[in-house]
């Protein structure tokens, strides 16, 4: 009797280690997440994405890959997040806009080409496509990132606001002065469309717009919403001359110490989120251009004609830049030109096959 209470009471000495001891392996592996994007379900796609990404890499390894997220900027800028996530210790994966990847990715330039897509389903299945994987594939080598998909950057296309006129012509671009991001290849589509250009920080734009020093600027409408530049612009006009992007990336070296099994859940699952994210892009930029058109004085929808026009003008003047001061290679930045019009064309023709005759 006395060796089994022994027994018993050793065995419940046991029992919290046993339990500490289960609780340790119950979580293998953690995925940190950074994004700036707000932890909002409502106001953006990004998040919502990637809480639903979480839902379905947990619940398909049982727990054993834990997914974390810090929106709203929490761990650093954009470029502080990149590099942390090169390194893949503290910080597993993220979301960086087109001119903070450009930094990481020499090539992801290309994509700020002006007037790249017609629309949205030419966007998502370009971005979507085998070829754009294989070209984000040199993140690998040139970073130790490995591409996950593209988000769109508040909606994507974007729409001019001013305080001077409402644009109508590529005309009515003349002698605008236009803040831009602090990316050399939105200067030189302000420059091409005879706008002058004044490149500032985020911090400084309704600053500089209130003053003066700028006298409009351009992003997406659920962005000219969301910081209310009605209030200090009167105009909007939806041109989407600049398509923004996000591409979503994850250390190498990191995915690399994964099992396969795991491997193949990420990639589904951040695949998924991706194209849960394209429709409610859609659905906000949609939502929000009616709202500009509610609180501006005047707002105004491009026609294609007139997109044509300003395109010819644009995008020849972008790409001796990107060529000549950007030192891209010619033929490999004509070979993405073709792609996405090769892409534009393909969906055209079979949604018209297959539902249209």
């Amino acid at each position: 009797m006395k060796t089994n209470q022994s027994l018993l009471i050793a065995a419940l000495a046991a029992l919290p280690l046993a339990i500490a001891s289960a609780n340790a392996q119950a979580q293998s592996y953690e995925m940190v997440i950074a994004t700036q994007i707000p932890e909002d379900m409502s106001n953006n796609e990004i998040y919502p994405a990637l809480m639903h990404f979480k839902n379905l890499v947990e619940a398909r390894t049982d727990g054993d890959l834990e997914i974390t997220i810090f929106g709203g900027g929490q761990l650093g800028s954009e470029v502080e997040n990149g590099s942390e996530v090169q390194g893949g210790r503290t910080l597993q994966s993220t979301i960086i806009t087109a001119g903070a990847m450009s930094s990481f990715y020499e090539d992801y330039q290309m994509v700020t080409a002006p007037f790249l897509f017609t629309n949205w389903r030419q966007a998502w299945t370009f971005f979507d496509s085998e070829w754009f994987a294989d070209f984000m594939s040199g993140t690998i080598e040139a970073a130790n990132m490995r591409y996950l998909g593209t988000f769109d950057d508040g909606g994507g296309f974007v729409a001019f606001t001013n305080n001077v006129h409402l644009i109508k012509t590529v005309e009515d671009l003349e002698g605008l002065n236009i803040r831009t991001e602090e990316n050399p290849a939105h200067v030189a589509i302000m420059r091409s469309l005879g706008a002058s250009a004044t490149p500032l920080p985020w911090g400084e734009l309704i600053t500089a717009l209130e003053t003066g020093l700028a006298d409009g600027q351009f992003n997406a409408p659920v962005l000219n919403t969301t910081f209310n530049f009605d209030a200090v612009t009167d105009y909007t006009t939806l041109t989407g001359h600049v398509y923004n992007s996000a591409p979503w990336v994850v250390s190498e070296s990191w995915y690399q110490s994964l099992p396969e099994d795991y491997q193949q859940v990420l990639i589904s699952s951040a695949r998924e989120a991706i194209q849960l994210s394209h429709g409610m892009s859609g659905a906000l930029a949609t939502t929000s251009w009616v709202e500009s058109c509610e609180r501006f004085v005047e707002c105004y929808l491009m026609p294609d004609s007139e997109r044509e026009r300003m395109a010819d003008i644009a995008r020849p003047a972008w790409q001796t830049w990107i060529v000549d001061d950007f030192g891209m290679d010619e033929t490999r930045v004509q070979g993405l030109l073709d792609e996405v019009a090769r892409v534009g064309q393909q969906v055209a023709d079979d949604d018209y096959r297959i539902y249209g005759q």
